[in-house]
C-alpha cells in the first residue's frame, strides 16, 4: 500500500494509469482536514487495481462515524456520465421550446410554481432511466418515487428546473439538477444550464468538469474578502435569518439571486461562499460531488455531510445548506452560523 498525500486529481490519475496490476494507493486529498469549534472532517480515496479491475472507496468522517462509499468497475462510472450527459440533453431540449414562451404557472401545495417545462423535461429525463437503468429508483421533484420495490441501493434524483421562478421570469441562471444515490450517498452530479449551454459534472474521486475542462474552487484567506451567494434573503426563518446576517455582515460582497447557478459559479471558482436555508434533497445532492471534485466542500449548517436514504416513504424536508470554496472559510462560516 502507498500513500500519497496531497496530490491532487491530475497526477493521480496519471499515477494510476502507469501502476501494476496489484498496486494499491491511498490518497489524501490537499485540504483534507479541518478543525472547527464542533467538529473534524476528514476524507480518504483508497484504490486498488487487481487482474484489471478496480475498486474504489470514498471515505468522510466527522468525528467518531466514518461513512464509506465502495464500487468494484470503474466502467460503470462511464456508463453513469454517458446516461447523466443524455439527461441533460433531452430535459435540455424540453426547457429550450418553452423558455420565453406564455405558458401557464401552477402552485403547488407549497406555493412554488411549477410548469410544463417541469413536468415534461421530468419526464423526458424518466423515460431514458428506466430505458438504461430499469432496476434504479428514481425519485424526481414533480412525480416522487418511481420503482417497482420500495427501495434500491442507486437511486436518481431529479430537479428538471432548479430555480423556477428565474425561468419563468425569463433570466437563465436557472439549472436542471441530477444526482445519482449509491446508498444514500451522492456518487454522480450535474448541473446544467441548458439556454446558457453550460453543464458541470461531478463524479466521486474524479475533478470536476466544466464543458469537458477540469475546474477547481478558488482560495481564500480569510471569510473577510469572500463573495458570498444566497438565492433570497426572504427565504430564511427568523432563527435561521439570524444565523444567516452573522455570515453576511463578515464577507465582503453579498450577493442574491442564483439558485444552483450560485453553486456551479463556486465549483468554477469565482464565487466564494453559498449560505441557503431550507433546500429540499434534490435542490442540494447533485451539487455535493460538483462542488467536492472541485475542491470544495459542502455540508449543512453543523459540518455535517449531505445524503439521503431516498424510498417509497420518504418525505423530503428542509436542510440548511453551506458550501465553500476554501476549506478555512467552510470552518468560519460554521463558527459564525453557530447552528444548535
Amino acid at each position: 500500500m502507498k500513500t500519497l498525500a496531497n496530490l491532487s486529481f491530475p497526477p493521480l490519475l496519471h499515477f494510476l494509469s502507469n501502476a501494476s496490476s496489484t498496486t494499491s494507493v491511498n490518497l489524501i486529498p490537499l485540504q483534507s482536514s479541518i478543525q472547527t469549534s464542533a467538529l473534524t472532517i476528514r476524507s480518504s480515496f483508497t484504490v486498488e487495481f487487481r487482474r484489471g479491475r478496480i475498486k474504489m472507496e470514498s471515505t468522510m468522517s466527522h468525528g467518531n462515524t466514518a461513512e464509506v462509499v465502495s464500487f468494484e468497475d470503474e466502467s460503470i462510472f462511464e456508463r453513469f456520465v454517458d446516461v447523466g450527459n443524455e439527461l441533460m440533453e433531452a430535459s435540455g431540449s424540453v426547457i429550450q421550446k418553452y423558455f420565453r414562451k406564455s405558458i401557464d404557472i401552477l402552485d403547488k401545495d407549497d406555493l412554488s410554481p411549477v410548469t410544463i417545462a417541469d413536468q415534461e423535461a421530468e419526464e423526458a429525463m424518466i423515460k431514458i432511466i428506466l430505458k438504461n437503468f430499469p432496476t434504479h429508483a428514481i425519485f424526481g421533484e414533480e412525480n416522487g418515487w418511481r420503482c417497482t420495490k420500495s427501495s434500491s441501493d442507486y437511486v436518481w434524483i431529479l430537479d428538471p428546473i432548479d430555480g423556477t421562478k428565474s425561468f419563468i421570469t425569463g433570466k437563465p441562471l436557472f439549472g436542471t439538477l441530477v444526482a445519482l444515490l449509491y446508498k444514500g450517498k451522492p456518487i454522480l452530479g450535474i448541473i446544467n444550464q441548458p439556454i446558457l449551454k453550460e453543464r458541470w459534472i461531478g463524479m466521486i474521486g474524479r475533478r470536476t468538469t466544466f464543458n469537458g475542462q477540469e475546474i477547481s474552487t478558488r482560495l481564500c484567506s480569510n471569510i473577510s474578502q469572500a463573495y458570498l451567494y444566497t438565492t433570497s434573503p426572504h427565504l430564511f426563518d427568523e432563527e435561521a435569518e439570524e444565523a444567516f446576517i452573522r455570515v453576511r455582515n463578515k464577507v465582503k460582497v453579498p450577493l442574491y439571486g442564483c439558485d444552483c447557478y450560485a453553486y456551479a459559479l463556486l465549483a468554477s471558482g469565482f464565487v466564494d461562499l453559498v449560505v441557503e436555508s431550507g433546500l429540499k434533497p434534490y435542490d442540494f445532492l447533485a451539487l455535493v460531488p460538483v462542488i467536492e471534485g472541485a475542491g470544495g466542500i459542502i455540508s449543512d449548517w453543523k459540518g455535517n455531510s449531505l445524503q439521503w436514504l431516498a424510498s417509497s416513504n420518504s418525505q423530503p424536508t428542509g436542510s440548511n445548506i453551506l458550501a465553500t470554496g476554501d476549506h478555512g472559510v467552510h470552518k468560519e462560516a460554521l463558527d459564525l452560523l453557530h447552528w444548535q
